[in-house]
């Protein structure tokens, strides 16, 4: 009860009264005979809203460099099967050609060798020494076709993880389909200039130190002291002379692979498309790969030193006697382990500079050219359920951020 006289029953007789919708204008009349409005609308329940992009293997925002280095080791553990399972297939394959080639020629080599008489045993020693390292040039050139094609479907894999999406083996295979031909083609170009100079700076060395050996005949240790010294320093300059501008070039065309598969352009406009886009990011490109070569070369052997310690200890221990046969069972035991471990982590290794490469070209992109908004853009239409989405990967004319959508578009 109340002592307020003019208090009434809230069901006195009096009409039901409705609260203003909050969406009307304030100091509006209702209009008579409108619908009653319904209850608030809560967030995430008005007529077209999506939820926000699902998060994939990045951020859809420029990249740190912990961001680039840590989800390159994601991409092996989001999808194993089409990243470390290819990057096995291959690395096998380049390591198998290598040591049939180079054991069947050191086989051959040697068969010579005991065959051959004393006077021509010189000229037989320096052919083969020339006939192993033009041999082992044939397994290098192979790498180099296989890394070119391991990168360019590990581009596909993240830039599909990158918007969310997650790819078999074959669906990867599908997008690179019509691409191949150029990637292969610039690969084995790659691969060719690549055979050709490492024999030339062969041919030089090999050439500096048969000339310094020549000196001996002379009979003066000075001269002798000379020619050798002269062939190393050449040497040493040949090799980091090849290894500073391979490191150039390298860096330099970095992006190609990625570039012909995801941007779909040819070999040519592809080099140029590389060169401009590591134009101001260079040391940031050739920083990273460096680091992750560290990190895999030190986990390499941090692997292998330890488990070839232990069975070589263990081989002691099996065949104290030091039987012929056994040693020989150990031997290849060893190797054969030591050469799995080596497959594995080399396999590793591919995957994640592969990856490296294409995280720095998705973060230049996104810096340069606002490919982030394009990504976002995507991420949206495909979660209204837009079939018919343009690929957002490809270059847009005149490398200039996209404009607005206009209203009425998928993307508005």
């Amino acid at each position: 009860m109340t002592d307020n006289p003019y208090w009434q029953s809230p069901d006195a007789g009096e009409p039901e009264r409705h609260q203003p919708s909050p969406w009307a204008t304030p100091g509006a009349t209702p209009t008579p005979g409108a619908p009653t409005p319904g209850p608030v609308p809560q967030y995430g329940a008005a007529p077209g809203w999506t939820p926000p992009p699902k998060p994939g293997l990045i951020p859809l925002r420029p990249l740190s460099f912990g961001t680039i280095l840590g989800s390159s080791f994601r991409v092996i553990r989001r999808n194993p099967g089409p990243t470390f399972g290819l990057s096995v297939l291959l690395y096998g394959f380049i390591t198998i050609v290598f040591a049939a080639v180079f054991g069947a020629v050191l086989a051959f080599s040697v068969g010579r060798m005991s065959t051959a008489g004393g006077e021509d045993l010189d000229e037989i020693l320096s052919g083969s020494v020339a006939l192993i390292a033009l041999s082992s040039l044939i397994p290098v050139g192979l790498a180099v076709v296989a890394t070119g094609i391991l990168q360019g479907i590990i581009s596909l894999e993240v830039s599909r993880a990158t918007l969310g999406e997650k790819l078999k083996t074959r669906g990867l295979w599908r997008l690179a389909k019509g691409r191949l031909g150029s990637l292969i083609g610039y690969t084995a170009i790659v691969s060719g200039i690549g055979v050709v100079f490492i024999a030339i700076a062969s041919f030089i060395t090999f050439g500096a130190f048969a000339l310094g050996g020549e000196t001996f005949t002379s009979g003066s240790p000075q001269a002798v002291m000379g020619g050798l010294l002269g062939a190393v320093l050449l040497t040493i300059v040949i090799g980091l002379a090849f290894t500073v501008v391979g490191a150039y070039f390298g860096t330099k065309l970095a992006f190609v692979p990625t570039i012909i598969l995801l941007e779909r352009l040819t070999i040519i406009p592809a080099v140029k498309r590389s060169w401009q886009l590591t134009k101001g990011n260079f040391w940031r490109t050739l920083g990273t790969q460096l680091l992750i070569g560290v990190i895999i070369n030190v986990a390499s052997q941090v692997i292998s030193t330890p488990i070839a310690f232990i069975i070589g200890i263990a081989g002691s221990l099996v065949n104290p006697n030091s039987d012929a046969d056994a040693f020989t069972v150990t031997i290849i035991a060893t190797y054969g382990i030591i050469g799995i471990l080596t497959i594995v982590v080399g396999a590793v290794g591919l995957v994640m500079q592969s990856s490296a490469y294409s995280l720095i070209y998705i973060d230049i992109r996104m810096r340069r050219e606002g490919l982030d908004l394009e990504l976002l853009r995507y991420v949206e239409a495909k979660q209204s359920g837009a079939n018919d989405v343009p690929n957002p990967y490809l270059p847009h004319a005149g490398a200039t951020p996209p404009a607005p959508p206009a209203a009425g578009s998928p993307w508005a």
